[in-house]
């Protein structure tokens, strides 16, 4: 079952780049973010650090879930790896992320982004340090 942390308040960076949670489950995150012009750079397509941005908080999420009625966890970013494999072509952007392993302190997670069309524009790797 899915429940979504509705009463963290959305960040200043969030707000901007117009990202929203839309799956949480244990182990896995989805977020959504439409393509508007606070998130293209000069050649008019997504910029490479939003969707830097969108895995990065996506595989955040994945490791970081919290029960419905529990304290909301956070973790830290330790490394980010992005590979950027085309361009969207769509207006929103899906990304899906799921934990794939860790330890008492640490976890680490993967995640990809597509546009709405299917088109597979980034994918991601990471480590991550709860606190």
């Amino acid at each position: 079952m899915t429940h979504l942390p509705l009463n963290d308040s959305p960040s200043a960076m969030q707000q901007t780049l117009g990202y929203r949670m839309t799956s949480w489950t244990p182990d896995h995150a989805a977020f959504e973010m439409p393509v508007s012009p606070e998130i293209l750079n000069r050649a008019g397509i997504p910029h490479g650090g939003a969707l830097a941005t969108l895995l990065d908080t996506t595989m955040g999420n994945a490791g970081c879930y919290s029960a419905p009625g529990e304290p909301l966890h956070n973790a830290l970013t330790l490394t980010l790896n992005v590979s950027y494999l085309a361009q969207a072509r769509g207006k929103l952007l899906i990304a899906k992320g799921r934990r794939t392993g860790g330890g008492r302190s640490t976890f680490f997670a993967e995640a990809t982004v597509e546009d709405e069309t299917g088109v597979l524009i980034a994918t991601g790797s990471g480590a991550f340090r709860w606190r």
